[in-house]
This record gives structure tokens, C-alpha cells and sequence, in this order.
């Protein structure tokens, strides 16, 4: 697996990583020892990333990392969780559940200490709380040797000038904004690499409306989305070819994104998405998708607060 350096960190983050919220349940039941021979797999395949929250299953995804990473040498692979978001509706930012948050993740997981740690989902707060008290506390956290670097995560664009043209971060994580249908966070890459940050991309699927996979019941997809995306699917199922490898292979060719993040609880899909990773991009397949994808390029919705939400386009 190729790797890339993320950022001014010094870390070298391979080109696809393992998202860990299948674990928790966020897309279906998963049977609990494919899930963590799940994060075996992944490691053997040199997705030697993992990314995860304890919002996923509510502390659920923490938990078989825990159990699955037993036993695996800390100096192999790399570990991301996030703070802040619990679940649906609750968040809480402040300075005493940074600290207290941090403890509760690594002793979920059975580490000494997280590779990074973001602020998740901060578009569901008062972003200002993030740069006046959560980083600042996430900052000692750091310097007490818990964390080595630190940043945030969410969903708008907006978010991440907010906060980068207050205070400094040392990664920043987008998610469903760099695939085949949405291509927003490239816009922000020269921003970020002026302020010295690691980049990193997750959902290559957008939550599996690139693939032919059914759609969670909370997708946010309109009509017309689904049935664009129908049409590029069929496409691509009429050259042989599974739209999500198309997917996967499009976000990964960007080598402005340090990494990008995919998730599962089946092993074989793992697999799958490792050799997919290896083999060539179909560039004439991804212009006649692309062509397809056109009329619903950089559709987006909303997520958390409309205040810290990106102004829609003309």
C-alpha cells in the first residue's frame, strides 16, 4: 500500500485507511468476530490507519478495537478517534470531557496513547467554543504525551476556514465532500497546505451512494441524486465494472488527500478494496461517469447548525 506523508506531523498514512465505524453498527448489524477479524485483515492489507469515534455504536467501535488490537504491536499501526460527539443529539465540548473523553478512548481500546484526535462533527455547536475552550484543552491533553496530534472533523467546508483562521491545527478530517459527486474539499487543499495541515478524506462511497449496496435509512440522498447515481451505477455494471471500485479508486488518485478513509465489517469487502487500490484508474470510464454525475456535481445538504452550513451554489 502506498503511503504519504501527512502534513507538517512526520506521520506516514497510507493511501487508504480503515474507518472503524462499520463496527459500531452505523450501517447494520455486524456479526462481532468478522468485525474484528475486520481490523486483522485490514492491518494485513496495509491499511495500517484506523480512524474511529466513540460515537460509533456508542462506545461500540472503541470496544473491538480494543479486543480485535490485542496483542498487535502499538508501533504498526496508527490510531485516530474524535471527542465531543456522543450521539445523535448529544455533544459536549468542554475542557473537563476533552480529558475525560481521551482516558475513557484509550482504555476502551487498551492503548497509551491516540496518534490523533479530533473534534468531531463540530457543526452541531457554537464553532467558537471549539477554538476558546476544546482545542485549547485537547492542546494539554497533547502535551502530556496522550495525544500527538490534533484537529477536527465534520461535514461543511465552512468549518475548517473558521477555525483555521483563528488558531492553528495540526490535521483536519472531510467526510462525503471528495468523490465521484462531490469534489468541494479539493477547492479548500491550497488553503489548508498554506496553513501547514495534514488532509485527510473520508467516505469514498458517500455512504454508499456510490455503490449498489441499498442506502441507509437516514441517507440524506434527494430523489434526483439517487437516480443520477442510478444511472452512472448502470454504466458502469454494463462495462463490467462495480461503481464502488470507480469510487474508491477516484479518491484515492488524489495524492493531495494524504489518505482516504473506508470502513467495513466484512473482511472480503476489505480485501476487495486493497486490490482494487493496486490496479489502474479507468480514465475513460470516469469521464462518461463523470458526464452522468454532472448535473448533481457538489450537491450537498445540510448537517448540524445552518449558521455553520456553506452557502448553497448559484
Amino acid at each position: 500500500m502506498e503511503s504519504r506523508q501527512l502534513g507538517n506531523t512526520g506521520l506516514q498514512l497510507p493511501a487508504l485507511s480503515f474507518g472503524a465505524s462499520s463496527l459500531g453498527q452505523e450501517f447494520r448489524q455486524v456479526d462481532v468476530g468478522e468485525a474484528i477479524d475486520s481490523v486483522r485483515v485490514a492491518l494485513d492489507c496495509g491499511m495500517t490507519f484506523i480512524d474511529t469515534s466513540p460515537f460509533y455504536g456508542r462506545g461500540m467501535s472503541e470496544v473491538l478495537l480494543g479486543i480485535a488490537l490485542r496483542g498487535v504491536p502499538r508501533d504498526s499501526y496508527l490510531l485516530g478517534t474524535k471527542l465531543g460527539r456522543y450521539s445523535g443529539t448529544h455533544f459536549d465540548f468542554s475542557a473537563q470531557r476533552v480529558v475525560e473523553s481521551v482516558d475513557i478512548s484509550l482504555e476502551r481500546m487498551g492503548v497509551e496513547h491516540l496518534d490523533i484526535c479530533l473534534c468531531h462533527d463540530i457543526e452541531f455547536v457554537n464553532m467558537q467554543q471549539i477554538v476558546d475552550e476544546t482545542l485549547p484543552a485537547l492542546r494539554q491533553v497533547q502535551a502530556q504525551g496522550k495525544v500527538r496530534f490534533v484537529g477536527i472533523s465534520g461535514y461543511p467546508m465552512k468549518i475548517f476556514r473558521f477555525i483555521l483562521d483563528q488558531t492553528d491545527l495540526d490535521v483536519v478530517l472531510s467526510y462525503n465532500h471528495y468523490h465521484l459527486q462531490n469534489t468541494m474539499f479539493a477547492d479548500l487543499v491550497p488553503y489548508l497546505k498554506s496553513k501547514g495541515v495534514g488532509i485527510m478524506n473520508a467516505a469514498p462511497f458517500c455512504a454508499r451512494l456510490l455503490t449498489n449496496a441499498p442506502l441507509p435509512p437516514w441517507h440524506k440522498a434527494t430523489a434526483e441524486v439517487r437516480e443520477t447515481v442510478s444511472r452512472a451505477a448502470q454504466l458502469c455494471t454494463d462495462r463490467g465494472v462495480d461503481i464502488a471500485k470507480l469510487a474508491l479508486q477516484f479518491s484515492i488518485a488524489n495524492r493531495d488527500m494524504t489518505t482516504c478513509i473506508a470502513g467495513s465489517a466484512n473482511p472480503q469487502r476489505i480485501r476487495q478494496w486493497a486490490d482494487w487500490a493496486a490496479e489502474p484508474l479507468d480514465e475513460q470510464l470516469l469521464s462518461e461517469v463523470q458526464a452522468i454525475l454532472a448535473p448533481i456535481h457538489n450537491w450537498f445538504y445540510i448537517e448540524g447548525r445552518p449558521e455553520n452550513n456553506d452557502e448553497p451554489a448559484n
